[in-house]
């Protein structure tokens, strides 16, 4: 497919966007990168993702995929010369997406919440998400990844809010790594990854971006 036209409408920041990059990078996909302002939305973005107008979006030969974790799974469908994301077994393929659905629901929720939040709702979502992750160290097991000895589906759904949690432990003053050991020694074993570490950003430079959200919100 080397006359595709592949373009990414995305934000730097997002993890929703990272997972996106690594899925592309994983497959070796060459892509042109489209910073978005989402304070200020383009005609581009509206007009390729009018129903939601959320970033990130996959335009592929002019053609709009929204949503990362259905823009991930269009990715593994189209470029099929690498190896799979999702497992051939049925079942496997349902673990899988449940998984990936639990990072959505909860990850990213309760995250959104320690951030968002202030006293016992900050406490309490620091909780939730610490009882979700420990969650997804019983599912990882003893395996390298959650997709066994290469990155799947889940791994790139959940590995992108590692860029986060440098942010949720400064503002929420708490130690992820005390709590979930073997979670923070997969994400770190991931990062060794060329294709990881090119694709998700400086977890520094995202604290910061989460400071300007919380004062843009009225929040400090």
């Amino acid at each position: 497919m080397a006359s595709d036209q592949v373009t990414l409408l995305d934000l730097w920041a997002s993890p929703f966007g990272m997972r996106v990059r690594l899925a592309l990078a994983e497959k070796g996909v060459k892509y042109e990168y489209s910073e978005q302002d989402l304070m200020n939305k383009g005609a581009l973005l509206l007009q390729m993702n009018p129903v939601h107008k959320k970033i990130p979006v996959l335009v592929h030969n002019g053609k709009p995929v929204c949503e990362s974790l259905i823009i991930v799974q269009y990715i593994d469908e189209v470029w099929k010369d690498k190896a799979p994301f999702l497992p051939s077994d049925p079942y496997q393929r349902a673990q899988s997406r449940f998984w990936a659905d639990f990072v959505d629901k909860k990850i990213y929720d309760f995250g959104r919440k320690i951030w968002m939040e202030k006293g016992e709702d900050q406490e309490a979502a620091k909780k939730g998400f610490i009882d979700s992750l420990k969650l997804l160290e019983g599912e990882l097991g003893d395996k390298p990844y959650f997709g066994g000895e290469t990155i799947g589906y889940v791994d790139i759904a959940l590995v992108p809010f590692y860029t986060w949690f440098y942010a949720y432990e400064t503002i929420g003053n708490f130690s992820i790594e005390a709590e979930c050991p073997k979670l923070i020694g997969y994400c770190k074993r991931c990062l060794k990854k060329e294709t990881v570490s090119k694709s998700l950003e400086d977890p520094k430079k995202v604290y910061d971006f989460v400071v300007m959200l919380r004062k843009k919100y009225g929040i400090e």
